[in-house]
């Protein structure tokens, strides 16, 4: 594409730092709205696409930022570009971001042809994962580079059913393809994604033979495992005017308890935060014995007298409670020695073994959704992090819903989920362990997440202050292409960062099996539906808290 008169459009009549500005060829000088390359047709100047800017030997990539035409004061009609410069080709066609050879005014502008964008993306396409096509171009496909993409974190960004759901499902469907040995753990708020027994209805989202679903209170992540930090924020509520004197002796009686419990294990030095067994009903026993201390024979109440009378109400009212049993009352993790299964559940390496691990979340009961999410979010990071061997094993953490767990503001309750995931954007990288943020609001999730993502996934988003908060997580260079965001159809994208050579609009495939998301048919359904149901059973299963 040296001066060639067939790609030949227009001319460079100003530049800047962040946009280059070109005046279009006239009709007399051969202007079409639409040129033919090969079997290609190609619109000129049309928003989002892509055009090459050529002077001295040098050749920067652009993208249409917006097209206008103007009167010259003669009836003639002038048509003018406005673009986003994203990097440069080399002499043999490599791409590379940024700029450092800018044009100056009078510069040629010159379409680019699929047989350019298919190489540029060549590069791209070692490792084969391929996830969709380009929106302005079918026949060309959509490459991912998938280090970048997997290993330094990624914010799926997206209204309600602009095809979040649909979007996770297809990439993740599109790396088992071509990375058959994939270690994906996905976070299921409201059970789209796996196979329910008993439930004909749904229906597993990924390969049989390489999907795991469990439900959260099947894996049991039991008490025994939080932090102490996470103990304090289930046990103690902040605002008792006691909490300091509980927050001290709770700290007291796990270390003790901790330390009686695992002396076979012959460990050593055991800390408050060391994952070790210690039985809930003896922490209880201690807090109420505490809690009625007198001396003298009765005749005088210690310190500690009733300063633990809100905290045993609630933790009796949770341990009654049979939503919170695979939390509080665990069957299966009931000894330290349980840890290494509970991993190997964790990670798809118990039985059977799984490269998808789907940990349905429905059935928690929401006021302890920021407890156990935490709880996956660390013990993530911890798994690799005393992993001899985690870069021969990374893991990737999908986290959905993520605004609703992962804030960027809110109570303290959320503050320990905060900082698992915060941890694992920050430092993650390190020992081989991804986050991807799903949301529908993205100006609502952790920035400190946010900030460490180096590719985005955006879909259609019609929210002004959602808009406008993503134009500044993206670089300048795609910002003009995001002013398509309310248009976007079902599945399609902007795709920005590290992972693509460039800013693209992609139609991601659509999902095979898509997840259990599906629209609901009203017309359908109201037309032709069901009617009578059981009320009866509805009934029963609200009881049993079992969708």
């Amino acid at each position: 594409m040296r001066s060639d008169s067939k790609t030949l459009v227009g001319h460079i009549i100003e530049v800047t730092g962040a946009d280059f500005v070109a005046r279009l060829i006239s009709e007399d000088e051969g202007y079409t709205p639409e040129i033919s390359v090969g079997s290609d047709r190609i619109r000129v100047g049309q928003v989002g696409s892509y055009m090459m800017v050529e002077q001295f030997g040098y050749r920067v990539l652009a993208i249409v930022e917006s097209m206008w035409q103007e009167d010259d004061g003669t009836g003639e009609i002038i048509r003018m570009v406005r673009m986003n410069p994203v990097g440069e080709l080399s002499s043999g066609g490599d791409f590379y971001r940024g700029v450092a050879h800018y044009p100056v005014t009078g510069a040629e502008l010159h379409i680019v042809t699929a047989d350019m964008l298919t190489g540029l993306f060549s590069g791209y396409a070692e490792a084969n994962y391929k996830v969709g096509h380009l929106s302005a171009f079918e026949s060309i496909e959509a490459y991912i580079e998938p280090s970048s993409f997997f290993g330094r974190h990624v914010a799926i960004l997206g209204q309600s059913g602009a095809g979040k759901s649909w979007s996770v499902t297809s990439l993740i469907q599109s790396a088992l393809k071509s990375m058959p040995n994939a270690h994906v753990v996905l976070l299921d708020l409201a059970g789209e994604y796996g196979l329910k027994p008993g439930d004909l209805r749904s229906h597993s989202a990924f390969p049989k033979d390489k999907t795991r679903c469990i439900d959260a209170e099947d894996l049991e992540m039991p008490y025994w495992l939080l932090t102490f930090a996470e103990l304090v924020d289930l046990l103690i509520d902040a605002d008792d005017e006691d909490a300091p004197v509980q927050i001290a002796f709770l700290r007291s009686a796990v270390l003790e308890l901790k330390r009686e419990g695992n002396q076979h294990l012959d460990l050593g030095h055991i800390t408050v935060d060391t994952p070790l067994y210690f039985s809930l009903d003896d922490l209880v026993k201690r807090f109420k014995d505490a809690n009625e201390s007198t001396t003298s024979f009765g005749k005088s109440k210690t310190a500690l007298f009733g300063k633990f009378d809100q905290l045993l109400v609630k933790l009796q009212s949770r341990m009654n409670d049979t939503r919170y049993d695979f939390l509080l009352r665990p069957k299966k993790r009931t000894s330290s020695d349980t840890l290494p299964s509970l991993m190997r559940d964790f990670v798809g390496l118990g039985e059977p073994r799984a490269k998808v691990t789907v940990i349905d979340l429905s059935s928690v009961p929401y006021d302890i959704h920021h407890t156990v999410t935490s709880q996956i979010g660390r013990l993530a990071f911890e798994f690799n992090y005393w992993n001899p061997r985690c870069r021969e094993f990374p893991l990737f953490l999908v986290c959905e819903e993520a605004h609703s767990y992962i804030p960027r503001h809110g109570s303290k309750e959320h503050e320990q989920t905060r900082r698992a995931m915060e941890r694992i954007a920050k430092t993650g990288r390190k020992y081989g362990v991804g986050i991807c943020v799903v949301s529908q609001r993205p100006h609502e999730l952790s920035e400190t997440v946010l900030a460490q993502c180096s590719s985005f996934v955006c879909l259609r988003i019609s929210n002004p202050d959602d808009q406008s908060y993503v134009r500044e997580l993206v670089p300048d260079a795609a910002r003009g292409m995001l002013d398509a965001l309310p248009t976007l159809a079902q599945g399609e994208a902007i795709v920005v960062g590290e992972a693509v050579p460039m800013p693209i609009r992609v139609q991601i495939y659509m999902p095979d099996p898509p997840p259990n998301s599906s629209n609901i048919d009203y017309a359908g359904e109201w037309s032709h539906g069901p009617e009578e149901i059981s009320v009866e059973d509805m009934v029963d299963r609200w009881r049993k808290q079992e969708r």
